[in-house]
C-alpha cells in the first residue's frame, strides 16, 4: 500500500511519520521510505514501542541531543512566538522559543510567568505549528510548575485565570484523598486547555526541617499522609494510565529534599547539604515508593547533597547511587528522570552570577557535568539549553550514542503516550469555557476555608454571630464589610481580625531571588512582636496566621482570643470561616515548635521531634455543634 510524497502537504507529511493506523489485523505503522513513498505494514510489537523505535532510527545525533534539554521560554501577550523586545514584551523568565526549536532542535519547554490562559493557548498552538515544520515534526511537550495554589511564597506560580486552591500543605491538613483527586482532575482540565502536558509536581518532600523555605509545596512532615495523598494526586492528573487526556506528573524531589542543614535551600551556594542526624534517610523515601507504585510518569531529583549517605558527596542528579542503584534498580523506575533546573551552566543576571547547582562537582566543566549526570542515570536536563555538550561528548568518544538512545526512548515514549504525535493542538475557543468555571472556582474557595486549622477558640467565640463591629488589619476592608461593621480603630471594635504571615529573615546576598526565599528564624522579633501584642491587649482579637513554614508564636497564641492557621486562603475564605459560613476542618500537617531553641535542637530528618511543641502535629479544634 503506497502513496506519493508529492501528494501530501507538509502538515500531513510530518503527522504521518511514525504514526499508527488501525487495520483489520490490529495495528500497523507507516513511514516515508527512501523513494518518497508511504509504506504501511503490519507490526507485531506494542504500538508505542514500535513508533518509538521507528522514529529513533530516523533521528540525527543533533535531534537526539536537543531532546535531552528542557528550558524556560517566554510567552508574548499576543500569543506570538517572535522575539519581542518592545513595550509589549512580557518580562517573565525565559527566552524566545523560536531559536530553541529551530537552532537547538529542542522540543521540551516550561513556562514560568504567563500573561493569561488565552494568550498561552494561542502561543502553544503557534509553537506546535513551528515544531511541525522541523525535519521530523516532533511535537513540543510543555511543562509548568504549580499554577493553582493561593500562596505568597516566591516559588508560587499562581495565575488568576486558573482556579485557586489551598496550598499543598492545606491538602495535608485535610488528609482527604477524594479532595486531592478532585483538585487534580480540575487542574488537569485547565492544563490541557492551554497545552500544558507535564506537571512539574507534585512535591512530596517531607517537611521535617521547619526552617526550609519550600515547605508550602509539600503535604507536610508525615510520610504516611504524603504517600496516601500522592496516589490520589497522580491518579487525578494522569488517569489510570498515561494517555491523550493525561497530564504527566514529574514527582519531586527524589529522594526527599526536606532535611536541609539549618533549612538552607540548595538552590543557592550557601546551602550546607542534606543531613540525616536521626539516621532517617529511608523515611523520606516512603512517599516516593507510593508515587512509583501509582505510576508517576517522571521523577525529579533535588539539588541537595545527601551528606554521608552514598559513596560520594555529590548532588542527587550527579549521584549514581541515588539515581541508578536506588531509583532505577531498587524501585524499578523506568520513566523519565529530569534534573532540577540549572545544574550545568551559571546564570548571569547583570553583574550577579548565580552559579550552577553543581554541588560536589563544581570543578567539572559543563561537558563533564553533563557526562556525570547521564552516567548517573538521568535522562533530561532541566533549565538548560546546551545540547552542544552532548554532541561534543559523543563526537569525542566519551559518551556513546547508545546511552543517548536510552533516554531519548523514554522521552519519545512519553510524547507518544500523551498523544502529542496524533494531535498536539488545543482548541483555543474552549479556554473561556474551561477557565472561570463556577464549580471549579467554588471548589477551590472551599478548599481554602476547609483546610484552615482552628488552634484556639476562647469561650467558643468563633464563629462570630450577627454583625459585630470589627477592626481589621491585613484584611481588605471592603471584603470585611460584607460580614460585619468595619470600624477605623480598635477602641471602637467588638473584635479585631489580624492576618499574619510566618516570619522569615532575608539572606544577605546580592541574588534577589535568593534573598526572597523564606529562610531563617520563625519567630516574630521584638518590635514586630510588640506591635502585634499591643493590638491583642487592646481588643479581643482573632489572629489568622499563614503557615508557609511552622511559625514560632507562643506569646501571640497566649494573647489571641482565637487563633486560626491558613495554608493559602483569600480574605473571603478566611472570613467565611470566622463568621461560620464555612467550617475549619484542618489538622496541623506539621508541629508548631514552642521556641527557636527547640527548632535548632530538633533533627532535620526526623518528623515532629521538637521538644514540647506549642501545637503538636495533627492538632486542630472544631466548631461547637
Amino acid at each position: 500500500m503506497h502513496t506519493n510524497r508529492a501528494d501530501l502537504s507538509l502538515t500531513e507529511t510530518v503527522r504521518l511519520k511514525s504514526k499508527l493506523m488501525q487495520t483489520e489485523n490490529g495495528f500497523a505503522y507507516r513511514d516515508l521510505n527512501k523513494n518518497g513513498r508511504l509504506d504501511i505494514y503490519e507490526d507485531p510489537r506494542q504500538p508505542v514501542a514500535a513508533r518509538v523505535e521507528d522514529l529513533l532510527s530516523q533521528m540525527t545525533l543533533a535531534e537526539k541531543a536537543g531532546m535531552l534539554f528542557i528550558d524556560g521560554v517566554r510567552v508574548n501577550p499576543d500569543g506570538s512566538i517572535e522575539e519581542n523586545t518592545g513595550e509589549q514584551a512580557f518580562t517573565g523568565f525565559g527566552a524566545s522559543v523560536k531559536s530553541k526549536v529551530t537552532d537547538l532542535q529542542m522540543n521540551h519547554f516550561n513556562v514560568w510567568q504567563i500573561p493569561g490562559a488565552q494568550p498561552l493557548a494561542i502561543w502553544y498552538n503557534n509553537v506546535q505549528q513551528l515544531a511541525e515544520q522541523s525535519r521530523l515534526g516532533i511535537p513540543v511537550t510543555l511543562a509548568s510548575d504549580p499554577r493553582h495554589h493561593l500562596g505568597k511564597n516566591v516559588v508560587s506560580m499562581a495565575v488568576e485565570d486558573f482556579s485557586q486552591w489551598c496550598e499543598t500543605t492545606g491538602f495535608g491538613a485535610l488528609d482527604d484523598p477524594d479532595l486531592v483527586r478532585l483538585f487534580a482532575e480540575i487542574a488537569r482540565e485547565e492544563y490541557l486547555a492551554v497545552g500544558i502536558r507535564v506537571a512539574l509536581h507534585p512535591q512530596i518532600d517531607l517537611a521535617t526541617e521547619p526552617r526550609w523555605p519550600r515547605i508550602s509545596g509539600t503535604f507536610g512532615e508525615d510520610a504516611a499522609v504524603s504517600a496516601r495523598l500522592v496516589k490520589a494526586y497522580i491518579a487525578g492528573f494522569q488517569g489510570s494510565e498515561l494517555g491523550p487526556h493525561s497530564v504527566a506528573c514529574m514527582t519531586k524531589h527524589f529522594p526527599g529534599g526536606g532535611p536541609q542543614n539549618k533549612g538552607l535551600d540548595p538552590h543557592f551556594e550557601f546551602q550546607q547539604g542534606q543531613i540525616y542526624p536521626g539516621d532517617n534517610f529511608a523515611y523520606h523515601l516512603i512517599p516516593f515508593a507510593a508515587a512509583i507504585e501509582a505510576g508517576t510518569a517522571s521523577i525529579m531529583p533535588y539539588y541537595g547533597v545527601p551528606v554521608g549517605q552514598t559513596d560520594e558527596d555529590v548532588a542527587m542528579s550527579f549521584n549514581k547511587t541515588i539515581i541508578t542503584t536506588l531509583l532505577r534498580e531498587r524501585y524499578g523506575f523506568d520513566g523519565v528522570v529530569c534534573t532540577d533546573w540549572g545544574l550545568i551552566t551559571d546564570l548571569h543576571m547583570g553583574d550577579i552570577t548565580w552559579p550552577a547547582r553543581a554541588w560536589g562537582v563544581e570543578q567539572l566543566s559543563g561537558a563533564e557535568r553533563v557526562l556525570k549526570v547521564l552516567d548517573a542515570g538521568v535522562d533530561q536536563f532541566g533549565g538548560e539549553s546546551c545540547p552542544n555538550f552532548v554532541m561534543e561528548l559523543v563526537e569525542s568518544g566519551r559518551l556513546t550514542e547508545e546511552r543517548i538512545d536510552q533516554s531519548v526512548r523514554r522521552l519519545l515514549r512519553q510524547k507518544f503516550e500523551l498523544g502529542l504525535f496524533d494531535d498536539p493542538f488545543v482548541d483555543e475557543t474552549r479556554v473561556p469555557e474551561i477557565f472561570g468555571n463556577p464549580s471549579s472556582m467554588a471548589a477551590g474557595l472551599a478548599s481554602q476555608s476547609r483546610s484552615m486549622t482552628l488552634l484556639k477558640n476562647s469561650e467558643d467565640v468563633l464563629p462570630l454571630q450577627g454583625q459585630p463591629k470589627i477592626f481589621v488589619r491585613n484584611v481588605a476592608a471592603d471584603v470585611a464589610a460584607s460580614y460585619g461593621q468595619v470600624v477605623d480603630s480598635p477602641e471602637d471594635a467588638d473584635f479585631a481580625i489580624l492576618r499574619l504571615d510566618t516570619p522569615w529573615v532575608p539572606i544577605d546576598t546580592q541574588n534577589q531571588f535568593a534573598a526572597s526565599f523564606h529562610h531563617g528564624d520563625l519567630d516574630f522579633k521584638a518590635e514586630a512582636k510588640a506591635e502585634i501584642l499591643a493590638l491583642l491587649e487592646q481588643v479581643p482579637t482573632i489572629v489568622v496566621i499563614y503557615l508557609d513554614r511552622p511559625a514560632v508564636i507562643p506569646e501571640i497564641s497566649a494573647a489571641a482570643y482565637a487563633l486560626l492557621a491558613d495554608f493559602g486562603a483569600s480574605d473571603t475564605a478566611v472570613l467565611d470561616v470566622i463568621f461560620g459560613r464555612a467550617r475549619p476542618e484542618g489538622k496541623l500537617p506539621f508541629e508548631l515548635p514552642s521556641s527557636m531553641e527547640a527548632v535548632r535542637n530538633q533533627k532535620e530528618d526526623v518528623p515532629y521531634d521538637s521538644q514540647n511543641p506549642l501545637y503538636a502535629f495533627g492538632f486542630g479544634l472544631t466548631y461547637p455543634q
